[in-house]
């Protein structure tokens, strides 16, 4: 475990440390927070691993770009949220080709930030899905007797056979299943719809006792609720809980930056609310944003906002919490 891979961001703003009225001024490099944080943000810009074309290794400069269009202040929560201390961890470096290589340093990283900060809640901005794997990996190699759950709101299952297909972003929750990191009733997918997910993939999550709840189940029965409900089953098994958001859970009308967009999904507003009531949750100690890729994004880079808005609800729902 070592902090070796991480690296000052390709983005960050120089400003005063006197104000905090923005996201950009609010969030400190790691390295000069005095105290120890609430939440550390690290990026995993990675995207070779994709298996459809996708620059989603882009992401965590324009997450970090698009902090200066937030204010901290939640105006329909009424909360400030620079009562949290979030720090920035930097980027793990990349190895140019070596796609094995770079997710190696990936569950280094994750393993490191959780043994040093080990009551700090992580958040890896990635990078395609390939990264969850690393991180929860990483994760494990710390809390080795403690048992992980995962919340997935996915527009996939993510299951698909790594024989075939390499460590890739199609496949980071059955590498964790078959390689016993997590077991298949550890995890619960929110959010899957439509023709997306091939009837071999629905088999092995059967087979493997996955908990699929489809957004048309969930919407029937309250997102809300759905959601409360999830964390509450996971609670009642697991240690703590991995939140992993792929932003292709996304309709493709609100979110175009995905490398796999598909209609029928989530709405924003849909996202934001499980993200708040998600945040709430003590369970939760980690959680990811991946496959955001910007270059797909409309001109006004309607995705990023939400990928950035997204993450800001989720840190509300902790701070709610925490008051």
């Amino acid at each position: 475990m070592s902090e070796k891979w991480l690296q000052t961001p390709e983005w960050s703003w120089n400003t005063s440390k006197e104000e905090t009225a923005y996201v950009h001024q609010w969030i400190q490099p790691l390295h000069e927070l005095r105290g120890l944080p609430d939440l550390i943000i690290y990026g995993a810009p990675i995207s070779r691993s994709s298996i459809s074309v996708s620059g989603a290794s882009l992401y965590p400069t324009e997450f970090r770009r698009m902090w200066k269009s937030f204010a901290t202040y939640n105006l329909d929560e009424n909360i400030d949220l620079t009562a949290l201390q979030v720090a920035d961890a930097g980027d793990i470096v990349m190895h140019t080709t070596d796609i094995p290589l770079s997710h190696q340093r990936i569950q280094e990283t994750s393993a490191y930030l959780v043994a040093r900060y080990p009551h700090t809640i992580t958040c890896m901005i990635g990078g395609d899905h390939s990264t969850t794997a690393c991180a929860v990996r990483g994760i494990k190699e710390v809390c080795k007797q403690k048992t992980i759950g995962i919340l997935q709101l996915d527009t996939h299952l993510d299951v698909r056979d790594p024989e075939e297909l390499g460590p890739a972003n199609g496949t980071p929750i059955r590498q964790l299943i078959d390689s016993n990191v997590v077991k298949g009733e550890d995890v619960i997918n929110i959010g899957l719809h439509g023709y997306f997910n091939a009837k071999p993939l629905i088999d092995y999550a059967e087979k493997h006792h996955i908990q699929v709840v489809t957004l048309k189940q969930a919407r029937k029965q309250g997102l809300i609720n759905t959601i409360q409900e999830a964390l509450e089953r996971l609670s009642a098994k697991v240690d703590l809980v991995y939140v992993t958001v792929d932003m292709d859970v996304l309709d493709i009308s609100v979110a175009p930056g995905v490398p796999a967009s598909t209609p029928g999904g989530m709405t924003s507003t849909e996202l934001f609310d499980s993200l708040l009531e998600i945040g709430k949750h003590p369970i939760v100690r980690h959680i990811d944003f991946v496959c955001l890729d910007p270059s797909k994004d409309s001109p006004v880079a309607e995705t990023v906002k939400v990928g950035v808005y997204a993450w800001l609800q989720f840190i509300t729902g902790h701070v709610l919490r925490s008051r």
